[in-house]
């Protein structure tokens, strides 16, 4: 699949470089805005409705570039805490032989615990981490032939990321960033689930940081 291969390469590619100098001194707090693109997998479960036989992956929600901003906090000079935030994104979702079936908005927080390895640059810092997402869905507006549709309220899933900070003196720093993130949700007619959408999509991310 693309998102292992995706991090299976950044994952050795980190691993070989040698620790020699320090990511950060524990205590410090750091905050970024960036532009985050949603690359959605637009996974689902094969299902009848309508007396049609859907296939697996009928169900579409859109891709978007979203605003995002983080907060971390560096627990020891290479262990560090980051929340991702953004704000409520909304989404066309559709469906394959039949279209457009509306919309919804989805709030995605992420809790990582990030690990930054030392390298020979003093400048170029690498990292991974692993989490959390808690996804809130809110604001669905869904039909299929006059059917009314409905998600479920939340979705609880795990996030890993690859990325790299680059600094650029007096506490600023570029990054860029990849996490996979699991975003799952039933697909609800008449309070029966017809199919779970399975949304797990990449993030790449490229943002300005300062440290504090």
């Amino acid at each position: 699949m693309k998102y292992k291969s995706v991090f299976g390469a950044a994952l050795a590619a980190l691993l070989i470089v040698v620790p020699t100098v320090r990511s950060a001194p524990a205590g410090t707090w750091s905050a970024r805005l960036g532009v985050t693109y949603l690359d959605m997998a637009n996974k689902s479960d094969a299902f009848t409705a309508l007396a049609t036989n859907f296939p697996s992956g009928a169900v579409h929600v859109s891709d978007k570039t979203i605003p995002e901003i983080d907060f971390s906090y560096w627990i020891t000079e290479n262990f560090s805490a980051e929340l991702v935030l953004t704000i409520p994104q909304k989404h066309n979702v559709s469906l394959a032989g039949v279209g457009h079936l509306g919309t919804f908005k989805h709030l995605p927080p992420t809790l990582l615990a990030k690990y930054h390895f030392s390298t020979p640059s003093d400048n170029f810092r690498p990292y991974v981490g692993a989490g959390v997402n808690l996804t809130l869905i809110s604001s669905v507006k869904l039909q299929v032939a006059t059917v009314p549709l409905d998600l479920e309220s939340s979705s609880v899933g795990l996030a890993g990321q690859v990325g790299f900070d680059y600094e650029l003196g007096g506490g600023k720093y570029l990054n860029v960033d990849i996490k996979k993130v699991y975003i799952r949700s039933d697909v609800i007619a008449g309070g029966a689930s017809l199919t779970t959408a399975k949304l797990d999509p990449l993030l790449y991310s490229i943002g300005f940081g300062w440290r504090f």
